[in-house]
C-alpha cells in the first residue's frame, strides 16, 4: 500500500500522506496502510508529532461503500476497523489529523482516532452513515458525543446531516481553523504541542456526564417523524446513549452488534442500491464521457407559472442569469412567489439576505422575447397543451441562436412532435422538472429521436450543476415516472369502487412507506391536471369507463387541495379528513357500474398499486424507454416518494421475489382481466427464468436495448 499511504518528513515531524483517489476512500487495505505508516513514522527517534493529511480535493470522504455489498453478498469477510483506530489512539507519539474537503464517516472516525484535528474552515465532518441504512461502526457513536456532547452527536448520527469546520470548533471537534496552506499550517500546530501528552478521545468522558434523557426521547420521535420507517437513526441513538451508560469498550461492544444488525438488513441493501443507482445514471452507452457539451452561461424561460417560476430559480441558484417571460400578470404572481421562497429560506438560516438579493437579480421578468437570442438554452414551461407548446416552440425558432438548447417541461407530451415545430430538432430535448422544481431533485431528461448526443450530455452536465439528479429516459407518453404513475393511480381509483374507502387506501400506502397514498398526491397536484390530459388523451375502452368517479368530482370543481375538496376534504392548512358525500359518490358509481362491493385488505391495497408500478416499470424496460431497472428506481425514490428503505419499485419486487410478484399479478389478470393486469413479457421472463431486475441491469439485455 506504499502507493496509497506514504511518508514523508520535514524536520521532526512526520506526514502521513493518505492517497488514494479520487477520494481517499477507505478500501481494502487502506486502514492498515494508515496504521502501518503512523506506527513506522512513531519509531523515528526524531519525531515528536505525526500529521495525517489526505492529498487531492479531500481528507478522507469516508468507507467504499462497494467494501459494504462484498460483507453482505459474502465475499469479504465482516472486518472491524476499531482495533486499528485504537492502535493509532494509543500512539505514544501526538498525531494530529489535518482535514480538508470532507471527513465522513469512517473519515471522521479515523480524524476522531488522532489526538489533535486541524481543519481548513470549508471542510465539513460528520457521520451520514444512515443515509445507507448504518450506523458508525468504528467507534463514531461513542468518540463523537465525548468530543461534540451527546445532544450534537445524536444529531449528527441519527439524522447524518453534517457540519462546516467553524461550528466543529465551537463543538470541540476540530482544535484549530488552518487559514492559507493546511499542511504548513498542521505541523505549524504539530511543532506548537511538543511536550504535550496526548490525549486519548475515549479518555475524554466530561461530555457524557449527566445528559438529559429528553435529548433521547425527542431525537426518538423526530426519527420516526422524517425517518419514517428507518431503523438506522433509532439504532444510531441507541447507541449515542449507550455511550453514556457503558465503558467505551462496552459502547463499542454494542455499536459493533447494531451496525452489523443494520448492515445485513433489507433496508441497507435497498439504500446503498439507490447510492450506486443513481451514480449509474451517467453512464448512457451511446453518450460516453467524451461526449462534447454547450456551455451554458445564460437561460431563458417561457411559461413563469409554478413550474417555471421553480425553473426560473433552479438556474439563479445555480449562478445562471435567466429571462423570464410571460403576460404582466403572471409575471407579477410568479415573481412574488419567487421572492416568498426565496424569503422564507432566508428566515430558516439557509442562507443570508444578500444571497437572496443576488439570486434575485440574476431573474430578469418581461413581456417579450428580447435577450432570447442570447441565451443558450431555453425552457418552455407553459400548460400542457400540444397546440400551445407548438405555437411557441415555432415562435422561439425564429430568435434562438443556432446552438441554443431548446427544452420543453412537458410531463406527458410527444418530444418527436414538439420537434417537428422546431426549425433544429436536433437541439430540441425534454427537461421534465418536478414540483415543485426549486426543491425537488428528479430531472427526467427525455430525448428525441433527433436530439444529439451532445445536447443530451450538456444536459446531463446541466442537471449536475442544477444540483439535481437527471436521467435520461426516451420518449413515450408520461417517460419514466409519469407512464408507471397511470396504472398506479388507476387501481388506486377502482379499489374505491371495489369496496375500499379513501382513507384504506391513502393509509395503506403510506403506511407501506410513500410519501403520501395516491389520492392524496391526487389532490394535492390538483385532479384537474389528470381530467386535462385525459381529455386531451381518452384512455382505451374499458379503462376508461372506470374512471367515473374522477371525473365527476371535477365536474363538481372538486379539484384537491386548492379548492378545499377533492377526494377528502381540506381546512385552511390543507389537513384532509374525510368527506361523507364522497363515499356516498363511490357506492353510487359501484352500483351504477354494476360492481359488487367487498371487504378489501390493506394487502390488497398495496400488491395492486406497487406491482402495477412494477409491472409498467418492466413494459418500460422492454420497450427501451428505461436503460435501467435502476434508472426507474432512481426516478420514484427521488421524484414520488418511494421510500428509500425500500430501494424504488423494481428493486422492491426483486426483494420479494419476482415468481411470487408474478404470480400476484396472474392472479388479478385473472380477477380483473389482461387489458388491466398482463404481466410484462419482461417480468415474466426474468421470473420463469429465476432472474431478477438486478440480473437484467448487469445482464446482456441490457446491452441489446442500448
Amino acid at each position: 500500500m506504499s502507493d496509497k499511504v506514504r511518508l514523508t518528513q520535514e524536520g521532526e515531524i512526520a506526514i502521513v500522506t493518505i492517497d488514494n483517489p479520487p477520494v481517499n476512500a477507505l478500501g481494502a487495505g487502506i486502514p492498515e496502510a494508515i496504521r502501518d505508516t503512523i506506527h513506522e513514522a512513531a519509531w523515528k527517534s526524531e519525531i515528536h508529532a505525526i500529521v495525517v493529511i489526505g492529498a487531492g480535493r479531500t481528507f478522507i470522504a469516508g468507507a467504499d461503500i462497494h467494501e459494504f455489498e462484498k460483507i453482505t453478498s459474502g465475499k469479504r469477510c465482516r472486518q472491524n476497523d476499531l482495533p486499528i483506530l485504537l492502535t493509532i489512539e494509543d500512539s505514544a507519539m501526538p498525531v494530529v489529523m489535518a482535514i480538508h474537503g470532507s471527513a465522513l464517516g469512517g473519515g471522521l472516525e479515523f480524524a476522531m482516532a488522532g489526538h489533535y484535528r486541524v481543519a481548513t474552515p470549508d471542510a465539513q465532518l460528520g457521520q451520514p452513515e444512515v443515509k445507507l441504512g448504518i450506523i458508525p461502526g468504528a467507534a463514531g457513536t461513542q468518540r463523537l458525543p465525548r468530543l461534540v456532547g451527546v445532544a450534537k452527536a445524536v444529531e449528527m448520527c441519527a439524522f447524518g446531516e453534517p457540519i462546516k469546520a467553524p461550528e466543529a470548533l465551537t463543538l470541540g471537534l476540530v482544535d484549530k481553523l488552518i487559514e492559507g496552506d493546511l499542511l504548513a499550517g498542521a505541523i505549524e500546530f504539530a511543532r506548537s504541542i511538543k511536550g504535550q501528552r496526548p490525549v486519548r478521545t475515549r479518555d475524554r468522558t466530561a461530555k457524557l456526564a449527566n445528559p438529559d434523557p429528553a435529548v433521547f426521547a425527542e431525537a426518538r420521535s423526530l426519527a420516526r417523524k422524517t425517518k419514517r420507517g428507518q431503523n438506522a437513526p433509532l439504532a444510531a441513538i441507541d447507541a449515542v446513549e449507550a455511550a453514556t451508560r457503558l465503558s467505551f469498550e462496552e459502547g463499542c461492544g454494542l455499536e459493533w452488534h447494531l451496525f452489523d444488525k443494520c448492515l445485513h438488513s433489507s433496508q441497507s441493501k435497498a439504500m446503498i442500491h439507490g447510492f450506486f443507482a443513481e451514480r449509474a445514471v451517467n453512464k448512457v452507452p451511446d453518450v460516453p464521457k467524451v461526449t462534447p457539451t454547450f456551455e451554458i452561461r445564460s437561460a431563458a424561460i417561457v411559461g413563469a407559472g409554478t413550474m417555471g417560476g421553480g425553473i426560473a430559480m433552479c438556474y439563479a441558484t445555480a449562478g445562471i442569469p435567466v429571462i423570464l417571460k410571460d403576460s404582466q400578470e403572471a409575471l407579477e404572481r410568479g415573481m412574488a412567489t419567487i421572492r416568498k421562497n426565496y424569503s422564507n429560506s432566508v428566515k430558516r438560516g439557509r442562507y443570508s439576505q444578500l444571497v437572496m438579493d443576488q439570486r434575485m437579480a440574476l431573474i430578469r421578468p418581461q413581456l417579450t422575447y428580447d435577450g432570447f437570442g442570447e441565451a443558450d438554452i431555453v425552457v418552455e414551461a407553459i400548460f400542457e397543451s400540444m397546440a400551445a407548446k407548438k405555437v411557441v416552440f415555432a415562435e422561439l425558432s425564429g430568435v434562438i441562436k443556432p446552438e441554443c438548447i431548446l427544452a420543453t417541461n412537458t410531463s406527458m407530451l410527444n418530444i418527436d412532435e414538439l420537434a417537428a415545430a422546431a426549425s433544429r430538432p436536433s437541439m430540441v430535448i425534454g427537461h421534465h422538472f418536478f414540483s415543485p422544481a426549486n426543491v425537488m431533485r428528479l430531472l427526467e431528461i427525455v430525448r428525441g429521436t433527433k436530439t444529439s448526443t451532445r445536447v443530451i450530455a450538456t444536459s446531463m452536465a446541466l442537471a449536475r450543476k442544477l444540483g439535481k439528479v437527471g436521467v435520461v429516459a426516451r420518449n413515450a407518453r408520461g417517460f419514466i415516472g409519469n407512464r408507471m404513475l397511470v396504472p398506479y393511480e388507476r387501481e388506486a381509483q377502482f379499489l374505491l369502487e371495489e369496496g375500499a374507502s379513501v382513507e384504506d387506501v391513502n393509509d395503506s400506502i403510506y403506511d407501506f412507506g410513500m410519501a403520501m397514498g395516491p389520492l392524496a398526491m391526487n389532490d394535492m397536484a390538483g385532479g384537474d391536471i389528470n381530467w386535462h390530459i385525459k381529455k386531451e388523451f381518452p384512455d382505451p375502452p374499458g379503462v376508461r369507463e372506470r374512471y367515473v368517479v374522477a371525473d365527476r368530482l371535477c365536474e363538481m370543481g372538486r379539484y384537491g387541495q386548492k379548492t378545499g375538496r377533492g377526494w377528502s376534504l381540506y381546512d385552511e392548512n390543507r389537513k384532509a379528513r374525510p368527506d361523507p358525500e364522497v363515499a356516498a359518490l363511490i357506492e353510487q358509481v359501484a352500483k351504477e357500474r354494476g360492481i359488487e362491493r367487498r371487504h378489501i385488505t390493506r394487502e390488497e391495497i398495496v400488491d395492486r398499486c406497487i406491482y402495477a408500478l412494477v409491472n409498467a416499470g418492466a413494459e418500460l424496460l422492454e420497450e427501451g424507454i428505461a436503460l435501467r431497472a435502476s434508472d426507474i428506481d432512481t426516478v420514484y425514490l427521488n421524484g414520488y416518494g418511494f421510500p428509500v428503505w425500500r430501494g424504488g419499485p423494481m428493486f422492491y419486487a426483486d426483494t420479494v421475489g419476482l415468481p411470487k410478484v408474478l404470480a400476484r399479478i396472474q392472479e388479478f389478470e385473472a380477477r380483473h382481466g389482461s387489458e388491466l393486469w398482463r404481466p410484462a413479457p419482461l417480468l415474466k421472463r426474468l421470473a420463469e427464468s429465476g432472474e431478477t431486475f438486478a440480473d437484467f441491469d448487469q445482464g446482456g439485455e441490457l446491452a441489446a436495448i442500448a
